[in-house]
């Protein structure tokens, strides 16, 4: 496993590297010029001695590798530059944001879990029967309404006609249910039908047939069937971190959330190149960093997966 862990992370430092420098390149093949668009965020006349002094100060009028090579630096030291619109560092505004963002994301992860889970084992006691199909019906129906459409919904019913949470916001408690539960919908619907599928499949394993004849409870048979399902579930799920933290920004601009998707969505109706260039870089070292956690944890629960590692 040390063997394994260590070519692992020798292989994520190539694709860290062309996240950077793709992060970095994005922005500079935009057309507009972004010593013109800092000028003009800031309600600036944009003349050619203003455009060129705002050049020397944000660097550009170096070489692409001069650039690339200081961005990365001072990316590595927690410097993403400053905002143009309000002149703050961007750590400083993505500090502010992901507090709220992570809040959002681990309520919708708790969500995702608790609802999957206790749909799948209905599902999978109740195989082939009206529940099972009730719920396969709704996991599909869920998994098929756009997230936007459903928020929207859910605005409309719990909030302008029921009157029971708030709209928009982050000021109360409850203020994270319909965003969360937003969030939630379409991941709920894939791991029901995956928890659900490979339960159904154990249930046919030989082993399932020895803990009957043993007279093992139906119970415990249902425990050593779900804990045999769970390995490409754990798989998914932790990809599904990362999404729920970077796939926010709908929800978040729907709710008037005030997390890292609100302000880089913000941050491109303004041109404001340094948010969106830390925000693109942060949320690909999130899946490549996850990714390889996932990996690590799966090697450890599954003994065939150690002897290959």
């Amino acid at each position: 496993m040390e063997n394994y862990i260590i070519k692992r992370l020798l292989s994520i430092l190539p694709i860290l590297i062309g996240i950077s420098f793709l992060s970095f390149i994005l922005i500079n093949l935009s057309p507009s010029d972004p010593a013109e668009v800092a000028l003009r965020v800031n309600e600036v006349t944009p003349t050619k001695e203003a455009v060129a002094e705002m050049r020397k100060e944000l660097g550009l009028d170096k070489s692409f590798i001069e650039r690339y090579t200081t961005w990365i630096t001072n990316s590595l030291h927690g410097d993403f530059g400053n905002s143009y619109i309000t002149n703050k560092p961007v750590i400083d505004e993505m500090k502010l944001a992901i507090p709220a963002t992570l809040h959002l994301a681990f309520v919708s992860l708790f969500i995702i879990i608790f609802v999957s889970i206790i749909a799948a084992v209905l599902c999978t006691v109740y195989e082939g029967s009206i529940v099972d199909r009730i719920i396969r019906g709704i996991v599909f129906v869920g998994e098929a309404i756009p997230g936007f459409w459903v928020g929207l919904l859910l605005m409309w019913l719990f909030a302008v006609k029921l009157n029971l949470l708030p709209t928009s916001g982050m000021e109360t408690p409850s203020s994270v249910i319909l965003p969360a539960v937003t969030l939630s919908l379409a991941y709920i619907s894939t791991y029901v039908r995956l928890l659900r599928n490979n339960m159904v499949q154990n249930k046919l394993e030989n082993y399932v047939l020895y803990a009957k004849a043993r007279g093992l409870k139906e119970r415990k048979i249902l425990q050593h069937i779900f804990k045999n399902s769970l390995q490409s579930s754990i798989a998914a799920l932790g990809m599904s971190i990362p999404k729920l933290i970077a796939g926010t920004v709908i929800v978040e601009n729907i709710f008037a959330w005030p997390g890292v998707g609100r302000l880089c969505v913000t941050a491109i109706f303004n041109h404001d190149y340094p948010i969106i260039q830390a925000y693109v870089l942060l949320m690909a070292v999130l899946f490549v960093v996850f990714n390889f956690l996932v990996d690590i944890i799966t090697s450890l629960l599954d003994p065939r997966m150690r002897k290959e590692a």
